[in-house]
């Protein structure tokens, strides 16, 4: 069986997934799962947005905790978070801004779930080692 190589494109490619996945769940904009819902659009749609919505937010959860674990997700949490800080440092935004503060947590957010998606990849490319799921039998 060939195994795909895990490349720069395999990240940003979870990244996009991850990006897309947050910001159609909610964005200061009007442009959001969770603006739709005040809106007069069936509920029958909303709902099955929702849904969709759930199952890649399931997906990418899962796949972080199992892969960074507790500590690991804070570590990518602190790392993004450090880097938010020193961009605010060199005068690249001001802090009183709460939308920019909301971009800013959502991209945040968006990085954990990227790197969580790709750690196990990471890791195996780094160590070796593979990381498998119990499975009951």
């Amino acid at each position: 069986m060939a195994r795909k190589e895990f490349t720069l494109v395999s990240f940003l490619l979870r990244l996009v997934f991850a990006l897309a996945l947050v910001f159609l769940t909610y964005n200061p904009s009007d442009y959001s799962w969770v603006k739709w819902l005040s809106s007069d659009t069936a509920l029958v749609y909303k709902v099955a947005g929702g849904v969709v919505l759930v199952i890649g937010w399931v997906m990418f959860l899962r796949a972080t905790w199992r892969s960074l674990g507790a500590i690991g997700t804070m570590l990518a949490l602190a790392f993004f978070l450090v880097i938010i800080w020193l961009f605010h440092h060199w005068g690249f935004f001001e802090m009183d801004d709460i939308a920019t503060i909301q971009w800013l947590v959502l991209f945040v957010l968006s990085g954990v779930l990227a790197v969580g998606m790709s750690w196990s990849h990471v890791r195996r490319k780094l160590s070796g080692q593979y990381d498998t799921d119990e499975i009951e039998g």
